[in-house]
């Protein structure tokens, strides 16, 4: 997937109330109000739950990693609930096949004709869990999806809804009877983020949640209703295009991606696709903070969750300990930062 990048202008004008500034300061304060209405399901995630609110907002997809029971799938379903959008989960095996992702062509013997039965991917936000579990061929039934918006069978090209985002997760302890994601695949996800174990204290409040009733499968019970929708989601993306960059950030964010070239950590740094995607994230992420405008600490915040996977640790330095965090923290401390 090319990295998400801007609308055009003329996009973002094409109706005049979304571009009013009073409209932007209302889906503003909508998205933020995510962060409260998936708290009700969700306990101590609000990194994970802003990445994914920025890749909403850059037209990009996420890869979440995380050991089992950190309630990654309970955060997709809990975002899609408070945005009232559609999802559906997809729960990767070995076994299964690229047309049960993408759908297929089924003969009606009563009309003698082949009809498409869409499959899971049309929908706003699709849950691949375990992706690294089906074999590349499947994992490979999402590229079209992801790059171009579409599904294509039997020549025939389908447009998938508006939004449109995939949530993967993986598991980052066990790779026993895993596919691990090829470099490809994996630059195709706008961001990597990492879902944690709670602290102690959050993890005594999911236990007391749990042990007055609370039950993740059913959300309408744990009170999250929706608190922005489609037409919010509209019109923060065309603020966000209109949000500015000048010369010397968009220098800064070339320069970080450089500098991870030339690491002797490193044997791929951050490609330009790579740095088109931090420079998005960025003016995503300064949109949300209230500003028309990026500053380097936009940068600095997205660059670990948008660079991370894109990069590949030589094995000496991997045996060493070293991880793509790391590098990447070094090339922010040693980047000069544009005044």
């Amino acid at each position: 997937m090319s990295a998400p990048t801007p609308e055009p202008a003329e996009h973002a004008a094409t109706e005049g109330s979304r571009t009013d500034p009073v409209f932007s300061d209302s889906a503003r304060a909508s998205l933020e109000a995510l962060r409260s209405e998936i708290a009700k399901a969700v306990v101590g995630q609000d990194p994970a739950v802003t990445g994914l609110v920025v890749a909403l907002l850059c037209r990009g997809h996420v890869l979440l990693e995380g050991v089992p029971g950190v309630a990654k799938t309970l955060l997709a379903r809990a975002l899609a609930a408070s945005l009232e959008l559609d999802t559906k989960r997809v729960q990767f095996t070995p076994d299964l096949m690229p047309s049960d992702v993408t759908g297929s062509l089924v003969y009606d013997a009563r009309t003698a004709e082949f009809s498409f039965q869409p499959g899971p991917v049309f929908t706003n936000i699709l849950l691949a869990d375990e992706i690294n579990r089906t074999p590349p061929k499947t994992q490979s039934s999402l590229l079209e999806a992801m790059e171009e918006r579409q599904v294509t069978v039997d020549g025939t090209p389908r447009a998938l809804p508006d939004p449109f985002m995939v949530a993967a997760t993986q598991n980052p302890v066990e790779y026993e009877g895993t596919y691990p994601l090829p470099e490809a695949q994996l630059d195709r996800f706008l961001l990597k983020l990492t879902v944690p174990l709670p602290s102690r204290d959050d993890e005594i409040d999911v236990l007391s949640r749990h042990a007055s009733g609370f039950d993740p499968r059913d959300l309408d019970a744990a009170g999250i209703r929706p608190v922005a929708g489609p037409a919010d989601l509209e019109a923060a993306r065309a603020a966000v295009a209109k949000t500015r960059v000048s010369t010397e950030i968009a220098a800064y964010v070339v320069d970080i991606c450089r500098a991870t070239r030339t690491s002797p950590s490193l044997t791929l740094g951050a490609s330009p696709r790579g740095a088109t995607a931090l420079l998005s994230t960025a003016r995503a992420w300064a949109w949300l903070t209230g500003r028309d405008y990026v500053i380097p600490d936009d940068v600095k915040a997205l660059a670990l969750p948008t660079l991370r996977h894109r990069i590949q640790l030589r094995p000496e330095a991997e045996m060493e300990g070293v991880t793509a965090d790391s590098v990447i923290t070094a090339v922010l401390a040693h980047v000069p930062v544009p005044r």
